[in-house]
Order: structure tokens, then C-alpha cells, then sequence
């Protein structure tokens, strides 16, 4: 039902903390706060729209160190600390001199959230999309996932006392799917790829059988979106409330660089930080790069592909948020690019050579990206720049080849010998 702001004063509406309303992307509409993702009007993409409050930093240093430290701009009730839930967040803020001075950079940071509970940022959007579920009432969660968000939404539905049943493209890294699976949860395999899962979870949730289940990223996806602007927020109180001039962010379905770009816009609004220019720069696997391709031919049209890369994380041949993200990149100045299997490869080894952060594929498109755009003169190489490593390098072990040095006796001359020092 389409509604007027001043008609969510309700208990339903008091649990999502400052969110307002559910507004269409594309003709404004708005809509009550409810398990809903398409407007009925023009079909577009719904989001959470807010009423927020006063907002200080101080307030926010005083929350703990997690997500909900930024409760005050997030769809979550003012309780939401002291819920079971995995209390993601707070990641490393890499500063990574070594890989800058390789790189001819003089301020690069990595953002590296393979630090997060199940080692990726889907633990971020997962913790959204549970609060949303307790309020529902749904008893199951569920997803279509390319692997690292059915193992946050395994983890978070086993913390939080949900069942949890999770639907993947067959032939996903192994590490991926033990992941999901040690929860206790359903882990489904489709025959197909993502974009096959995705339809058939759209079918299940028009169906009887699918009637109490939440779906994280289908009818819950307005307040799981939302768990990607806690990057935005971190990475600007890490640098001391600033934004930082240049942001490279791995593309799947686009979600995660549009939601950022909107919790960069947010903290200029709110006066949390200084209204300066920044580009965002959207990076993807030449294997699954309908964003980029539509991004160097100038089309606003994103032409679905079959992905075809090692960055499974990223393959998403019909990238939902795509059109939004040539928007955000285009108004900001950055771009879109990519790069192929090899250089990820060797950007994954680049980035642990120098840093000492193992990424898994999708840091490693960031990596290559960033060198790539460097090499081009794309990326301004004297700007404060930011790079983000979206998952943990031990749940892509087959992509990349490392391993013993050389067996030897245990004997001193020996080591000696074989040249080892």
C-alpha cells in the first residue's frame, strides 16, 4: 500500500529506528515498511527512506565496536546491540604503505573485511536483514547466494534461532559451501548460475511453501541493501572523518557501490564530515563485466551475460543494482573497469606479498583494478585512495598456487646447503 511518511508511526515502524518509509528508486513512490521490494507502480527497486535525528560523532564513538555504533542511520530498532546477532563491523582500515610505494601511490588504504565473523562484509547486510526478520515474524531465512552470504546467513540464522535454507549455484569453491553447511542449515544446489537461483527464489517466495521465509536479498533486500553504507561510515570515521578522494569497490549486483556512495551522501547531510569531492570506481572480472562493458560503450543498458571467471563472489550476469551503479560512477567522476583471471590472480599475491591481507578473488579484481586504472592514468596516483577486500583468500584456495618452499632433513647444514638463507 502506498502511504505518506506520517502514516508509519506505528510499532512496526518504531522498529526500524530513523527509516521512514520504503520509497521507489525510480517514481518516488513510497510505501509502508514491509517485507516488499518492487514498487507496484513502475516495478522499480524500493528503498529505505529516513526521518534521521541528530546524529553527532561523539554519540556514535560512545556505541560499541560493531555496526550498531550507527544505529541512529540504519532500518534497526534503538535496542538492536542487544539482540542475538553476529555484531559484525569495525573492520581494519588498512593503511598499506608497502603496496603504495610499489604502486607509486602516496596514500592508499585497504578496507579489509575478511575480518568480519564468516570472513566477508555479507555478515554487514545479513545483520540488517535479520532485524528486519524479527519484526516480520518469518521463522526461515533464506538466500540466493554465489557463496559467501550462505555462510553469513547460515552463521546469523544459527546466532539469532532462525532455520535457515540457502540456495547456491552447483560447482561453488568448497570452502564456500562447507561454510553454509556447518551451521546446521539446508544448503540447495541449483544446476545453473546465479541468475538461475535467483528466479527460481522469486518463484518459491510467490508460493505457499515459501510463506513464512525471509529472503535476505529478494523481499527483505531494502533493509539488507542498508548493511553496506556501515562501510561508507567506518571508512570515513577511520580517516578521521573524512572521505577519502578515490573508493574502489567490487561490483556483483552493483548493491554494495550504490549503497556506499549514499552513506558517503548521508554523512555530508547529516554535517558528520566535510562536503569534498569523491570518485567511486566500480571493479569486476573480465569473466562477468556487464557493468563495465556498459560503462566503456557509454550505454545506460546493462546487456546480461553467462560469467565465466574465477571471481565467483562477483558472478552476477544480471546485476540488479547495474544501471544505478554507471549512474554513481559517471556523477562522481570515477569509473568502471576490468580485468581478467590473470591479473587477479596476480593481484591477490601482490596484495599479500606487501600487506599481509589474503584476499579472496573479488579483492583481488579491486587490486588489479587499482593497478590497472593506475596504468592508465585513470586513478590519480597523489589522491587518498581506499581499496576494498571484500572476503577472506581461504575460501578461494583454488586460485591460487603457493604452498611448500622445499623439504629438507632436520639438519642445520642442510638448510644451509640447499641455499635457504
Amino acid at each position: 500500500m502506498a502511504i505518506t511518511a506520517t502514516e508509519t508511526d506505528t510499532p512496526s515502524a518504531r522498529a526500524f529506528g530513523p527509516a521512514a518509509a520504503l520509497s521507489c528508486r525510480e517514481c518516488g513512490e513510497r510505501y509502508d515498511l514491509a517485507p516488499r521490494f518492487a514498487c507496484e507502480f513502475c516495478f522499480g527497486p524500493l528503498e529505505v527512506a529516513y526521518e534521521f535525528g541528530e546524529v553527532t560523532r561523539e554519540a556514535i564513538a560512545r556505541g560499541p565496536n560493531n555496526v550498531w555504533r550507527y544505529a541512529g542511520l540504519l532500518p534497526v530498532p534503538g535496542n538492536v546491540a542487544e539482540l542475538p546477532n553476529m555484531n559484525p563491523g569495525l573492520t581494519p582500515l588498512v593503511r598499506a604503505d608497502r603496496l603504495a610505494a610499489e604502486l607509486g601511490m602516496r596514500s592508499l588504504h585497504v578496507k579489509d573485511d575478511s575480518a568480519n565473523p564468516t570472513h566477508s562484509f555479507k555478515d554487514r547486510v545479513v545483520a540488517m536483514a535479520v532485524e528486519a526478520a524479527r519484526t516480520f515474524g518469518f521463522r526461515t531465512l533464506s538466500c540466493s547466494s554465489t557463496g559467501n552470504l550462505a555462510g553469513a546467513v547460515g552463521a546469523a540464522s544459527a546466532r539469532a534461532g532462525f532455520r535457515s535454507c540457502v540456495f547456491i549455484p552447483a560447482g561453488l569453491e568448497e570452502g564456500k559451501v562447507v561454510m553454509a553447511a556447518v551451521y546446521g542449515g539446508k544448503v540447495v544446489a541449483i544446476d545453473g548460475t546465479y541468475d538461475d537461483v535467483n528466479r527460481f527464489c522469486s518463484e518459491l517466495i510467490g508460493d505457499p511453501a515459501g510463506e513464512d521465509w525471509g529472503f535476505v536479498n529478494v523481499n527483505l533486500r531494502p533493509y539488507y541493501a542498508e548493511g553496506s553504507k556501515t562501510l561508507a561510515y567506518e571508512i570515513a570515521e577511520q580517516l578521521g572523518w573524512r572521505l577519502p578522494e578515490q573508493i574502489i569497490i567490487p561490483i556483483a549486483s552493483g548493491s554494495q557501490l550504490t549503497k556506499i556512495d549514499k552513506g558517503f551522501r548521508e554523512l555530508i547531510e547529516l554535517g558528520l564530515v566535510e562536503d569534498r569531492p569523491y570518485k567511486v570506481f566500480g571493479a569486476q572480472a573480465t569473466g562477468c563485466s556487464p557493468v563495465a562493458a556498459a560503462y566503456e560503450q557509454g550505454h545506460d543498458v546493462i546487456q546480461p551475460v553467462k560469467p565465466d571467471t574465477i571471481a565467483k563472489s562477483l558472478a552476477i550476469g544480471n546485476p540488479a543494482d547495474g544501471p544505478y551503479v554507471l549512474d554513481v560512477c559517471r556523477r562522481t567522476g570515477g569509473a568502471v573497469a576490468r580485468v581478467d583471471d590473470a591479473a587477479v590472480v596476480d593481484s591477490i599475491a601482490l596484495l599479500a606479498r606487501t600487506e599481509g591481507v589474503f584476499a579472496e578473488t573479488a579483492g583481488g579484481v579491486t587490486t588489479g583494478v587499482l593497478r590497472k586504472l593506475l596504468d592508465e592514468g585513470t586513478l590519480d596516483p597523489q589522491a587518498e585512495t581506499v581499496v576494498l577486500n571484500t572476503g577472506d583468500g581461504l575460501k578461494t584456495l583454488n586460485a591460487v598456487e603457493a604452498g611448500v618452499t622445499a623439504t629438507i632433513k632436520p639438519s642445520l647444514d642442510v638448510f644451509k646447503e640447499a641455499g635457504l638463507l
